[in-house]
């Protein structure tokens, strides 16, 4: 059983700074593709970036120059640098990971809120 554990969440001004990680673990093979997905109050959760095992990555269209998404080499943690932060990207951050052609594991989730 694949279990994703978030960290690095928290409280920050606008125009600040914050890094989320999210390590895997339980699985027998590299995982195929790792990401973040956040969730607004009386919103719907969206894709905020995910890479695949090939290095190749894609990024939510309001997030795009600000945020940026890494991993390491064996694809077992994935790294969110969220940089100019907004007040509308406050949220609860949600690791997501996979293997193609199956149902994606999720984290518990980590708050990320933005003071103005």
């Amino acid at each position: 059983q694949v279990q994703l554990v978030e960290s690095g969440g928290g409280l920050v001004q606008a125009g600040g700074s914050l890094r989320l990680s999210c390590a895997a673990s339980g699985m027998r093979r590299s995982l195929d593709v790792m990401g973040w997905y956040r969730q607004a109050p009386g919103k719907e959760r969206e894709l905020v970036a995910r890479i695949h095992v090939s290095g190749n990555t894609a990024y939510g269209d309001s997030v795009k120059g600000r945020f940026s998404i890494s991993r390491d080499k064996l694809m077992r943690t994935v790294y969110l640098q969220m940089n100019s932060l907004k007040p509308e990207d406050t949220a609860i951050y949600y690791c997501n990971a996979g293997f193609a052609g199956t149902s994606p594991y999720w984290g518990q989730g980590t708050q990320v809120t933005v003071s103005s």
